[in-house]
């Protein structure tokens, strides 16, 4: 199943310890978040938009892309697709989106013994 398409926030575990870990405690929100997928073959554009706030990164799977933060850092880094799921190391996190039961699943990772694992459930609007 493809990505594209639009999704909202739907329900999600450890935001807050996942925000403190990276260091953004500050950035937190009531807001639901809005991300919107295109997808054209191994091309990808991924956009999550908040009031006030977009986020967005283009890439394209197996290979390296120049990417952004979420604080607005850029970085390089290969982005990855085993099966349906799409992965690619952050600065700060490792970053997982696959879609199951037509929601989108994001999760992301912080390294370490004290390590986060911040998970999304958004459904298809």
């Amino acid at each position: 199943m493809g990505f594209s398409g639009k999704y909202e926030l739907e329900s999600q575990e450890n935001y807050e310890d996942f925000l403190e870990a990276v260091g953004l405690q500050n950035a937190k929100t009531d807001h639901k978040t809005v991300t919107e997928v295109v997808q054209d073959g191994n091309n990808f554009t991924w956009t999550q938009t908040i009031p006030n706030w977009t986020w967005s990164n283009t890439f394209i799977v197996g290979q390296e892309c120049e990417l952004t933060t979420m604080t607005g850092s850029k970085f390089k880094a290969p982005v990855t697709m085993e099966g349906n799921k799409i992965s690619c190391q952050f600065p700060q996190y490792l970053f997982t989106a696959e879609i199951v039961d037509d929601k989108l699943v994001m999760t992301c990772v912080t390294p370490g013994e004290k390590g986060v694992t911040f998970k999304r459930i958004n459904k298809r609007i």
